[in-house]
């Protein structure tokens, strides 16, 4: 039984596609037991001062929206 010249192309994306998945499965499946958990949180380890301001660089002309195309 061979498989026809027409059909290869998608008997080898079809393999491909399975052999990835199933790594991709077994890697998942084996994550929670390599994983270790954080000492402290994210959010713990470093705050953001959101009132403080920064600076921010502009370089060139403002931005002007073009509302009628005939004029330029």
């Amino acid at each position: 039984m061979r498989i026809k010249e027409d059909n290869r192309n998608m008997v080898l994306l079809a393999t491909v596609t399975l052999c990835c998945a199933a790594v991709a499965c077994t890697i998942a499946l084996f994550e929670p037991a390599f994983e270790q958990a954080p000492a402290t949180q994210v959010a713990e380890r470093a705050a953001a001062d959101a009132t403080a301001p920064t600076a921010v660089r502009v370089v060139g002309a403002p931005f002007a929206p073009n509302v009628n195309p005939r004029e330029r």
